[in-house]
């Protein structure tokens, strides 16, 4: 998407009142300037993805995913203890992650 799309979609975003006008001067010098956050490439966030050694109650796997995602991680502990309850499937996801992801110490 071109600096010329993402100013008209903040535009229709100020028009439809999603956006004040401060909000939309501040979004605009962001893209002007070169400084507008990009979501980053799907595969750099996995292979930034480590085990936590501090925030761990078995292998770290939600500490780690806390951290990379900004989420807390008794969320992430949530969320693996509900998959867990559809035929297990959290369960085996969390092992394979156990095993998979590299300790923050690691590499």
């Amino acid at each position: 998407m071109s600096v010329a799309d993402e100013i008209a979609k903040l535009h229709q975003l100020k028009e439809s009142g999603a956006l004040t006008d401060a909000e939309f001067a501040a979004a605009k010098a962001q893209l002007i300037g070169g400084d507008a956050p990009r979501p980053a490439a799907s595969g750099a966030a996995i292979n930034g993805l480590r085990r936590s050694r501090d925030d761990r109650w078995l292998g770290g796997v939600c500490g780690g995913l806390g951290r990379m995602t900004g989420v807390e991680s008794w969320v992430w502990r949530l969320l693996w203890v509900l998959s867990a309850c559809f035929a297990g499937v959290g369960v085996f996801a969390y092992i394979l992650c156990w095993i998979f992801v590299p300790d923050e110490n690691a590499g």
